[in-house]
């Protein structure tokens, strides 16, 4: 989710498309069971151990852990947190509280990446939680819609950004996603909006992470100045958060961390 400079996109083929399949299922795999686990007095720490444990299952490591620093197996960032939230013993998430859990697994040098939020203790909230979870789902669905072959990385952000401002949300600019495979942040950037310019064309063999992070005010956010990990938004508004990994294929676009997301 962090801006890149160089343009370097890499075409996957076969074996390598495999490896990152059997990552980003593994990924899948560990967001659905911390999504069905979280409850309402569970600390943020407790969540990021379980994590960890359901990593360690699927025969990788977390892709999170150690990067640039980070200190913990995922994030998790809870209500108006956008991303990178690190878990905490002291952070108890309350009934009602959005928490969105982004994982990353690293198998055989090869990662997968996806994220989902969950209302703590309220499986289809109501409300503005349930808007909020609803337009951000329907907005990643729309970027997928649009992750075809020929078409352009405006053609995902426009997709996801028209969604977004449907519903009188908006959509973070500040973080993007991004091509995924042998590392867990490539190139091209997916932004979550329509760009000025040319953008590049979409060929299969490419891998991206497309993930809305819509707010439901303003999209502007801020980082942490204690933890400098921790993005939240500007003006505190909630925020929501879900993420699958496409390979880019000839035909329909392939979501690798398809489950219960």
């Amino acid at each position: 989710m962090f801006h890149l400079r160089t343009p370097n996109i890499h075409i996957y083929t076969g074996a390598e498309i495999e490896k990152v399949r059997i990552a980003a299922q593994a990924a899948a795999q560990v967001r659905d069971r911390i999504a069905e686990a979280v409850q309402p007095g569970m600390s943020t720490l407790e969540i990021d151990n379980l994590a960890g444990v359901f990593i360690r299952e699927t025969g990788g490591v977390s892709g999170s852990l150690g990067y640039r620093g980070f200190p913990r197996q995922i994030c998790v960032s809870v209500n108006d947190e956008v991303v990178h939230g690190i878990g905490r013993a002291e952070r108890i998430v309350a009934p009602g509280d959005l928490v969105k859990l982004d994982v990353v697994v690293n198998i055989g040098g090869y990662f997968g990446d996806t994220a989902r939020t969950v209302c703590a203790g309220f499986p289809e909230p109501e409300g503005l939680p349930g808007e909020l979870m609803r337009v951000t789902r329907e907005a990643l669905a729309a970027g997928i819609e649009r992750a075809r072959e020929g078409n352009c990385i405006n053609d995902i952000g426009t997709a996801v950004e028209r969604v977004a401002q449907s519903a009188g949300f908006s959509c973070v600019r500040d973080m993007v996603g991004h091509g995924c495979g042998r590392k867990m942040h490539e190139e091209p950037e997916v932004p979550n909006y329509r760009q000025g310019g040319k953008t590049p064309r979409l060929a299969a063999g490419m891998i991206i992470c497309i993930e809305p992070m819509i707010n439901v005010g303003t999209w502007r956010i801020t980082v942490d100045s204690v933890d400098q990990w921790t993005v939240r938004s500007a003006d505190h508004s909630l925020s929501a958060h879900f993420e699958h990994q496409i390979l880019i294929t000839s035909k329909e676009p392939e979501i690798l961390t398809y489950g219960k997301n």
